[in-house]
Parts: C-alpha cells; structure tokens; sequence
C-alpha cells in the first residue's frame, strides 16, 4: 500500500526548490537527503531528495534534477508517497500507523461482525471510520482503549466493546 507522505506545492526561488505540504509525522526520515520517493502522477517520479531545508515554517525540498524554477514549477500539486512496507513499526505496542488499522475487520466483544475499518481520523480525538456490514453505512468511532480493548493486526480484526446505541446511531436511515 502506498501512503502519501507530502504534497509538492509552488516553487521557491530560482534553484528548483519546492515547498512542501508534510503529510508525515517523522518529516525528517520521509524527507531525508537521498530519500526515494514515489508520485502520482507516477510518470512524475520517482524523485530522489537532493536537500531540505526550514523556511518561515515550511519544508522546502529540493529533488534531483530539478535545477530551476520552471522545472520546479512542473511538479506542483505532485503527491510524494512511500510504500507501507518501508515504513518501521512503532516501539509502543498501542499505538498504530493508520494503514495497519484500514482494512481490519471490526466485531463486537460478542463476536458480532460490524463492519470494516476504513479510514482514520485524526482530529481533537482520532476516529475509526467503520463501514457497517449490514447497509454499508459508515460508524464514526473514538478510538480510545475503553471503546477498543483490543487491536490484533496479525488476526485482521479490532474488538469494539461499545457503549449502547453507539451503533445504532448511524443507522438511522
């Protein structure tokens, strides 16, 4: 699976340096001089970083082959990615990269099958965004232990322990 990681915004200065918009919490490994790094559109890339560097808050980047501004310019509005597989586990065993949570099938603690994860939300509180089995609704649910007891990525499934009507709350068609 592919994760964008950045997005290539307008050029900055003459020497084909690029602001980008980081879609990364580890900015500095994604983004690192010598970093190969996939786009869409694919015929863009691959782009190798040649440097980085902070101004007035944000990251610019420099790719190989990118001497001037009229080149930078041509890779605006680039999506830059990595594989999933190249990126390392967390050390914390209760926390997640999102692609290892999309996907999971989501059951109840009774062993009732829910739906499927399929996005996350990061906003004041994450959230699982759940595809109901049963309609294809979509279930918005915190991702807190007391609602999630139990993450097994191996199985393919996340236990939800629900308070009543959670639910029920979206299935209000």
């Amino acid at each position: 699976m592919r994760l964008v990681v950045g997005r290539i915004g307008r050029a900055h200065g003459i020497r084909g340096d690029v602001a980008v918009d980081v879609r990364t919490d580890d900015p500095d490994a994604r983004f690192a001089v010598g970093a190969v790094l996939q786009t869409d559109p694919a015929a863009t890339g691959p782009l190798k970083v040649a440097s980085t560097r902070r101004h007035s808050g944000r990251m610019l980047v420099r790719f190989e082959g990118t001497a001037d501004r009229d080149a930078a310019e041509t890779l605006r509005g680039t999506l830059l990615m990595v594989d999933s597989e190249d990126i390392a586990p967390l050390d914390d065993p209760d926390e997640f990269h999102d692609h290892e949570l999309i996907g999971l099938t989501a059951v109840t603690t009774e062993g009732t099958t829910v739906g499927e994860v399929e996005d996350v939300l990061h906003h004041a509180q994450d959230v699982l965004v759940i595809t109901a089995e049963t309609g294809g609704h979509e279930i918005l649910v915190p991702f807190v232990a007391p609602l999630v007891p139990e993450v097994d990525v191996a199985g393919g499934r996340i236990v939800l322990d629900p308070p009543p009507g959670l639910l029920d709350l979206q299935n209000t068609d």
